[in-house]
């Protein structure tokens, strides 16, 4: 009894014994919409620099292949990367984009095992897509730095695998963050405060994942267009 006259709203952060919860209430929900605002700008920014990022290596794939001094922009005894392999990987990344943008939709109507299923799916095939860049990084058929390309090439991948395992994980959080959410929360308002935000607050990290990893499957088809296509 004590307890619920200190805070007559127990849905809501309560301050001190005897405080008004009004003030701490106003203070949650300001942090709250600045955890959902900073979840929007955060992904813009680091898709900004990503872009910047990646525009270096594409400066450089394109700097070196219009100067070819020398004729080292391939070099001497230059064998491509497999072909097969490289479209695997920008395949599966590709793939598992668009099954977690049709699982999306399914979340967005209360559906949330489908999407849980969804993104397990697009989680695999990330994965392997990993796994087939670390393998395909292990047995390159040319020397890194031994010519502009494969200059280029072995230090565009590496760094790009670290983006995609690094999203991969965010995927996985967000798999273990919705196991604790009621599906129905997706569709009806929850019944307390605290149960609302924290349904937004994954709902905005999951849109901001859901950006990213459609940016960054633009961004392997981009670079597989270039290494293996257009080099």
């Amino acid at each position: 009894m004590a307890d619920a006259a200190a805070n007559p709203r127990p849905d809501l952060p309560a301050g001190h014994p005897g405080e008004d919860p009004g003030p701490a209430a106003e203070e949650a929900v300001f942090y709250h919409e600045s955890a959902l605002n900073a979840a929007w700008t955060g992904t813009r920014l680091a898709i900004g620099g990503l872009s910047f990022l990646f525009g270096a290596f594409v400066f450089a794939f394109f700097y070196l292949r219009s100067v070819d001094s020398a004729g080292r922009w391939h070099g001497s005894g230059y064998h491509a990367p497999p072909m097969l392999w490289g479209t695997c990987i920008a395949f599966l990344v590709l793939v598992s984009a668009a099954v977690h943008y049709a699982a999306l939709q399914q979340i967005k109507a209360g559906n949330k095992k489908l999407w849980q299923a969804g993104g397990l799916i697009a989680l695999c095939l990330g994965l392997a897509a990993v796994g087939l860049q670390i393998s395909e990084l292990l047995y390159l058929p040319f020397w890194p730095g031994s010519s502009g390309y494969s200059s280029v090439f072995a230090g565009f991948y590496p760094v790009f695998l670290v983006i995609l395992l690094a999203a991969m994980a965010w995927l996985e959080i967000l798999l273990a963050r919705s196991r604790f959410i009621p599906a129905i929360s997706f569709v009806e308002q929850p019944p307390t405060h605290r149960e609302t935000f924290e349904v937004q607050r994954f709902q905005a990290s999951l849109s901001s994942f859901a950006t990213m990893w459609n940016y960054l499957a633009a961004m392997a088809l981009l670079f597989w267009v270039l290494f293996y296509v257009f080099a």
